[in-house]
């Protein structure tokens, strides 16, 4: 990937393969985070990498770690006898 800071939405629909009007929408309903520039939207290398799948977020991190934590404490000795099997 290009070493950018910020991403236009016609590049993020390339990067996809989606139409630009697709991610106008994401962005207008608040599921693709986006800075207005005049009247241009730009969206930060970050957004754009966990779109990707390339990196993820703290809060995804978070997620993840929590639905971790809370499975290994209901089902760990389950897991733990099937992890012998």
């Amino acid at each position: 990937m290009i070493d950018k800071k910020f991403y236009s939405i016609p590049e993020i629909a390339r990067l996809l393969g989606v139409s630009r009007i697709y991610i106008y929408k994401k962005v207008k309903k608040g599921e693709i985070k986006a800075e207005k520039i005049g009247r241009n939207y730009a969206v930060e290398k970050e957004t754009v990498e966990n779109i990707l799948g390339d990196t993820l977020s703290s809060e995804s991190k978070r997620i993840l770690d929590e639905g971790v934590d809370k499975t290994i404490k209901e089902y760990g000795d389950v897991l733990e006898k099937l992890g012998k099997e």
